[in-house]
């Protein structure tokens, strides 16, 4: 007789169960005691660390890393990086406050008077928008580049991360608020914030780029809001994620594909990993972004060889944001069936009655009428380029990036080669090209040659 939940564990898996639920109860038990310890013994604690571990700095922090990595505020990495920018907020028909970021462009620069296209980014699991600022080097910052090329910049924020953590009904410390998944990102967070940014400017379109889960929010609810197509003119998917293979780690991806629920046992029913921040401020910067390269390598075999270690340095501090526990259940029922599918409420039909007695509804992604191209990195072993081109319109754009992981594609020493080419080459097929480029291009030989570059870039891939 098959017995549900225990049947589907091997024997391998019962310890790395034990271990992981006893790992969650010691970290919660360290967090309390936590907050009833003086500051002054937190401060005490973090220089005792930073002289112990302090062999294990590879590079002198320089000012400027100080500097970002410590900012706090989108608007404060934008300032600090020479631009201006702006925070508007769209309450969803469902409650929640969304924050949207503006670039506005450069500090100390007049506005430019002609009527600019809007590109719309939108960020990945457990991330915000910061995510697309924070480049050692600002002009590999695909968020500046655009802006400099003369398009409308906005950025979006998923609920229930650091800066879309309101609520006209409930507050966070409410299971009821973290109640969310991919679903309602696509019902509700993404098509209000494009109908807010459209209009804020006026414009009737505008082109979309996601990047990994940000992608996958864009698929589903273009898929289920035909009339969202209308208003979106490109959809430029950057690491996408609709349907990954799974972890690179055989045990953990073996358990949580046997039960995607067990993630409510181990972390509850509110937001996934909310000590984060609180690690990240006891030890050190170096100690900080080890910790994250091995979690990286183990759970997804990604070595991040083209992301320098000054990068890290800065980027590791702003990657992780809060989101619910539930949304990553989602994402495992997603790998567990190997389709991309809407949130499983009666998973336990998935043992015997799921044949014949009905079916998870999928995302109906063969729908979506706006042009998309996909932007993955071969060696991302998140990405699944043919299960997605079997699943998306025919004459989708499918681009692959030789050599390349997941994080590579946004924080990588050479994005500026390897993904902003196909970045721009797409926004000016599909008529959301700056007009900008278009009328300083004819007149200035400096970018005629960044045009010529941009070509050159698109032959190589």
């Amino acid at each position: 007789m098959h017995i549900p939940f225990i049947g589907r564990l091997r024997g391998q898996e019962w310890p790395v169960l034990f271990l992981s639920i006893a790992f969650v109860f010691f970290e919660s038990f360290i967090h309390i005691i936590t907050l009833f310890l003086p500051r002054f013994l937190l401060e005490l604690f973090d220089k005792a660390a930073k002289l112990s571990l302090s062999t294990f700095s590879e590079v002198e922090d320089s000012d400027e890393i100080k500097k970002i990595r410590d900012l706090t505020s989108f608007v404060d990495i934008c300032n600090a990086r020479g631009y201006e920018s702006e925070v508007h907020y769209t309450a969803t028909k469902d409650g929640f406050l969304l924050a949207l970021h503006r670039i506005t462009g450069r500090t100390n620069q007049p506005p430019n008077q002609v009527r600019k296209p809007v590109v719309y980014l939108h960020h990945g699991l457990l991330m915000c928008s910061e995510v697309w600022v924070v480049n050692e080097n600002p002009k590999l910052s695909l968020a500046f580049a655009l802006s400099d090329f003369g398009y409308d910049v906005w950025l979006g924020n998923n609920r229930g991360n650091k800066y879309s953590k309101k609520h006209l009904y409930c507050i966070p410390s409410q299971t009821q608020f973290w109640n969310f998944c991919i679903d309602d990102f696509a019902l509700y967070d993404i098509p209000n914030s494009i109908d807010f940014i459209l209009n804020a400017t006026g414009c009737k379109s505008l082109a979309y780029i996601g990047f990994s889960q940000g992608s996958a929010q864009a698929f589903a609810s273009l898929s289920i809001h035909p009339e969202l197509n209308r208003k979106v003119s490109a959809f430029i998917a950057i690491a996408p994620a609709m349907s990954p293979p799974g972890l690179s780690n055989k045990i953990a991806d073996s358990l949580m594909k046997a039960s995607p629920m067990l993630l409510f046992l181990l972390f509850g029913r509110k937001a996934i990993l909310s000590s984060t921040m609180f690690w990240q401020y006891l030890v050190t910067p170096e100690l900080f972004i080890r910790v994250i390269d091995v979690a990286l390598y183990t759970l997804f075999n990604w070595k991040s060889k083209h992301i320098t270690h000054k990068q890290k340095l800065i980027a590791y501090f702003h990657l992780y944001s809060t989101t619910s526990v539930k949304s990553v259940v989602h994402w495992f029922q997603v790998l567990k069936n190997q389709c991309f599918q809407m949130y499983d409420d009666d998973p336990s039909a998935t043992i015997s009655l799921r044949k014949g007695f009905y079916e998870v509804t999928k995302f109906p992604t063969k729908n979506i009428t706006t042009p998309i191209t996909l932007i993955y990195g071969e060696i991302d072993s998140l990405a699944n380029p043919g299960h997605m081109a079997a699943n998306l319109p025919t004459g989708t754009d499918v681009r692959a990036v030789p050599d390349h992981e997941h994080l590579d594609l946004i924080w990588g020493d050479d994005v500026d080669k390897v993904v902003f080419p196909s970045v721009f080459q797409a926004l000016e097929a599909s008529g959301s090209q700056s007009p900008v480029i278009y009328e300083t291009l004819s007149s200035h030989k400096s970018l005629r040659a960044v045009r010529n570059s941009v070509s050159r870039g698109l032959a190589f891939l």
